[in-house]
């Protein structure tokens, strides 16, 4: 069968792990017609804008999006594009995946979490006071009325966004995949014991939930008490559904467990579109040295397949990244800590290396 999918590169390293990721797909046995797309600071030099309508129209039309990663500007410039894609296009879901492959650099064993992260509110719902703004005055008012508490004038603000709709759809999400993905635990992380309103509500909505699933194990954790554990014993955590902020943190945390970000893939889910992603950023020091390791890239191509159906090339695809890592010849610099130069490979012969293992598994 035939796909067509949006392809968007990205920038700094993004093109480079999506060209690679892409061939090991095109490799992989399915037909793939590709939409190219742009954004981030490329789409903004070339459009005016980071998130053109071409884009949002294009991932609209095909329903699935493979996307390297783009640079979100710290402290000013435009707003995060993964905020505003997840926003735009209602991809309240965040998947990660964080298992050790055989050689991978870790001291830890038998890890196998999937991290389910809210992705449309919380902290990331992107309403902010800006210090000395009108508005903001305003607030700090309402706040000393309401509240019997005085904030100084050069206070800012970002609202923490928690609604009973959308912890109960991700909660119910994380329960579904586990349901259908033969997990045992899901684990609703959280913060209630300070923030009884916000916290508080996605607790009390994931306990209702975990009543609808009664063959799936339900538990939960106060995030920083969850931090530790994951460190001392990550292998007790199967699915972790958490808050957006939380889910961001506590992802990375699970690919430190298991070799680093890249190792780590993603996606992000709706009822109707999904963009798959990896975990990392851009990296723009990179950009251009066919240096970094495209193996999260191609992890969420093989997520992609998944979600297409095909699963049996899914499983090629997966084996033989395995494969490569397992052997140890041809893997990048953050797979060989402390190697010297002429023992580690570059980004696209990572995915020569793939590409020779799925021959011959074909």
């Amino acid at each position: 069968m035939d796909y067509k999918v949006t392809l968007i590169p990205g920038d700094g390293i993004g093109p480079e792990v999506t060209e690679a990721a892409k061939r090991v797909l095109e490799a992989s046995g399915v037909t793939f017609h590709w939409d190219l797309a742009y954004a981030g600071s490329i789409a903004q030099n070339m459009f005016g804008t980071p998130l053109p309508d071409h884009l949002l129209g294009s991932i609209k039309k095909n329903k699935v999006a493979l996307k390297g990663p783009v640079t979100t500007p710290v402290g000013s410039g435009f707003r995060s594009v993964n905020v505003a894609l997840r926003r735009e296009l209602d991809l309240y879901a965040c998947l990660r995946p964080c298992k050790i492959y055989p050689r991978a650099p870790t001291p830890f064993k038998d890890v196998d979490i999937v991290v389910v992260r809210e992705n449309t509110e919380d902290l990331y719902s992107s309403i902010e006071f800006e210090v000395g703004a009108p508005d903001t005055a305003r607030l700090i008012e309402l706040v000393g009325e309401t509240k019997e508490k005085v904030l100084g004038e050069d206070t800012s603000f970002s609202l923490k966004v928690i609604s009973r709709t959308a912890s109960r759809r991700i909660v119910k999400f994380a329960f579904d995949y586990a349901q259908t993905n033969n997990r045992k635990k899901v684990t609703a992380v959280h913060k209630a014991n300070i923030m009884k309103f916000s916290d508080g509500l996605f607790l009390a909505v994931a306990r209702e939930v975990a009543k609808e699933y009664p063959d799936i194990e339900f538990d939960n954790v106060i995030v920083d008490t969850l931090c530790m554990q994951l460190v001392r014993a990550p292998q007790q955590f199967d699915v972790l559904v958490l808050p957006n902020l939380y889910g961001d943190i506590v992802s990375e945390l699970c690919a430190g467990l298991v070799g680093g970000l890249g190792v780590a893939p993603g996606a992000n889910l709706g009822d109707d579109m999904a963009i798959f992603e990896a975990t990392h950023g851009s990296a723009p020091k990179y950009t251009g040295q066919n240096k970094v390791n495209p193996i999260a890239m191609m992890l969420s191509g093989v997520m992609m397949l998944h979600h297409l159906g095909e699963t049996k090339n899914a499983a090629r695809l997966e084996k033989a990244i395995a494969d490569v890592i397992a052997e140890g010849k041809n893997v990048t610099y953050d797979l060989k800590p402390g190697a010297p130069r002429d023992q580690v490979v570059g980004t696209s012969q990572v995915a020569d290396a793939v590409i020779e293992k799925l021959k011959v598994s074909s």
